[in-house]
């Protein structure tokens, strides 16, 4: 064989294993592919402004504070666009420049009810598995697109109706051949298992919950997977195949919002209003295991209410409610590596912390993003700024982390 035509089949062989531009790391789940909240690959920068290490900025109009999806050369975000009667818009950006690939309105509608002056009525982040992007607009349905924007299909599951009419956000999770849609509300609450492909209904399991804006969990044990949610009566387990609920506990807040997180056999569910809780289950239980052996540890004070936990490196992050206030404890037992510890820079929170490169990035409302080392220990390393609000939790994929502000969406790197 020619060293020319060798040459040519491995810079092949590197396109197909590398993927496009050299990037090798999507993220099709807000809280990524393990739900936790950390990447083992990335590496963002550590450093930006509003104009530092900004490869690009892009206005969206409306609101939302969904996280971006982002999947090969794209980069999927949702909003709400107009007042009285919305536009719920599906937006597909170039990764590499900011363009817009297209823009789909998946319908127009006037809420049925009003939302929290913090809430926006996309709140609900999308979610693609590189065949198909889906974005979830609650009581205005669930919209299967091709990844070029085509409609596949959508469904309609009613209207919720949220205590204080504080509005939704609740975001659905892709595993395996499904799509689980959370539907806790002051009404009949359920938990959906779709067909990914058709939108058919596989199973639907009714809950005896109120209202709750956590998003569900798909862990795996022995052979056999595992649906976890969080829930204000009960935490729970739910077979993935069928819909039946394996075991429960009893002990978290009111109005649930943090999502679970999941390691080494063990899952983590918190929340923090009106109280406060953070439990470590095992998933071998049956029934109610309160009080049980698949109790490992539990927590009662300052745990999150807005933001999830993050699992990294056999560490626990997490704020006391919605402020700045960092805790950190070891995963296997509950131990307080360190905290409650107040982040420079950071005071009220709603996004979720996020891991990657050895850094854990920190981020408030204000726009601030904390960026402190992910160790044992407090170690602030700096803190940045985008110049606008942010209630999204950050992105970092490969060298890059996107950040979904108020009014734009940015892509930061070096």
């Amino acid at each position: 064989m020619k060293i020319s035509s060798l040459i040519s089949i491995l810079c092949i062989l590197t396109v197909i294993i590398i993927g496009p531009a050299g990037r090798s790391e999507n993220q099709g789940h807000w809280r990524g592919d393990n739900g936790n909240g950390a990447s083992v690959t990335a590496k963002p920068p550590i450093e930006w402004s509003a104009t530092k290490n900004v490869k690009w900025k892009v206005a969206i109009p409306g609101r939302s504070s969904g996280t971006p999806a982002i999947w090969g050369n794209q980069v999927f975000a949702v909003s709400a666009v107009g007042s009285g009667k919305l536009k719920f818009t599906v937006y597909s950006f170039d990764r590499g420049t900011g363009k817009l690939q297209w823009e789909k309105i998946a319908i127009e509608a006037e809420p049925h009810e009003g939302t929290h002056q913090t809430n926006g009525f996309a709140s609900a982040s999308p979610c693609t598995d590189g065949e198909h992007v889906y974005a979830h607009f609650g009581s205005r349905g669930l919209y299967c697109y091709t990844m070029d924007g085509t409609l596949k299909w959508s469904r309609s599951f009613g209207n919720m109706a949220t205590r204080n009419s504080f509005g939704e956000g609740s975001s659905p999770t892709l595993s395996g051949d499904r799509i689980f849609v959370p539907w806790d509300h002051e009404g009949q609450s359920a938990i959906y298992a779709l067909d990914k492909l058709t939108g058919e209904i596989i199973w639907k399991t009714e809950r005896d919950e109120p209202t709750s804006w956590a998003t569900p969990l798909v862990v795996e044990t022995d052979g056999k997977k595992q649906v976890i949610t969080n829930g204000e009566n009960y935490a729970r387990a739910y077979d993935f195949d069928t819909g039946e609920e394996l075991w429960r506990c009893r002990g978290q807040t009111t109005r649930p919002v943090a999502s679970p997180v999941y390691a080494n056999g063990i899952v983590y569910i918190g929340s923090g209003f009106r109280g406060s809780f953070l439990g470590a289950f095992t998933l071998e239980g049956k029934g109610d295991i309160e009080g049980s052996d698949q109790v490992v540890w539990t927590i009662d004070r300052d745990t999150p209410d807005i933001a999830s936990l993050l699992l990294s490196e056999n560490r626990i992050y997490f704020y006391k409610a919605k402020t700045g206030i960092l805790t950190c404890v070891d995963a296997a037992t509950g131990k307080v590596l360190f905290g409650p510890e107040r982040t420079p820079g950071i005071s009220n929170t709603y996004a979720s912390p996020v891991a990657a490169g050895g850094y854990v990035f920190l981020t408030g409302r204000s726009g601030n993003t904390t960026v402190i080392k992910d160790t044992d220990s407090f170690e602030f390393v700096t803190t940045n700024s985008v110049g606008e609000t942010v209630d999204a939790t950050p992105v970092p994929v490969d060298n890059e982390i996107f950040i979904r502000g108020e009014k734009h969406l940015f892509c930061i790197s070096e």
